[in-house]
């Protein structure tokens, strides 16, 4: 995803971004993580509630985010808007539900199924820091993926939104 035209600061907070994402999702190293971030973070997952404030509660999420990603799990970029201080990102979201994941699924077991869900990631910066990340799905589609909402008696899709996003951005090419 080519980011014509930025800006020296813009640039640094693409950086400061790309580095957060390979230590929390690739070396899976909570300090490495958190050396991109300000002293006061927070993590929002707005569905769930599940995030954390404060160096200490983010860690905590890390930590449990960490130990708890399927081998599968892969958030695919799909659009990007860069501001002065704040990143938003569109992702898909996939993986198999094959182990618990208390910040996306909380109180769930694993249920084996494949989950294919939009997420859109808002991070903010301080200076050259990400200070905070909300993150935004659609948790009844999951849930109906996942077999725990019936379709029939209520107004969810499931995966059929990731195919019609993608149709939707095919077409924006």
């Amino acid at each position: 995803m080519a980011q014509p035209d930025l800006t020296p600061a813009q640039q640094t907070l693409m950086k400061t971004l790309a580095d957060h994402g390979k230590a929390e999702l690739v070396d899976l190293d909570v300090d490495a993580t958190l050396a991109t971030m300000t002293g006061n973070p927070y993590i929002f997952p707005t569905p769930t509630l599940s995030g954390r404030e404060g160096v200490v509660g983010v860690r905590e999420f890390y930590r449990r985010l960490m130990e708890q990603l399927p081998q599968d799990f892969k958030l695919a970029p799909i659009t990007r808007t860069i501001g002065n201080d704040r990143i938003a990102t569109e992702y898909i979201l996939t993986f198999t539900h094959d182990v618990t994941i208390d910040w996306l699924l909380p109180g769930l077991a694993p249920t084996g199924r494949r989950v294919e869900t939009p997420m859109v990631v808002i991070f903010t910066f301080k200076n050259d820091k990400l200070e905070s990340e909300r993150l935004y799905w659609d948790q009844a589609s999951m849930l109906m993926q996942l077999g725990l909402l019936k379709p029939d008696v209520l107004p969810i899709v499931g995966s059929q939104n990731v195919k019609k996003l993608q149709e939707l951005m095919e077409r924006e090419l």
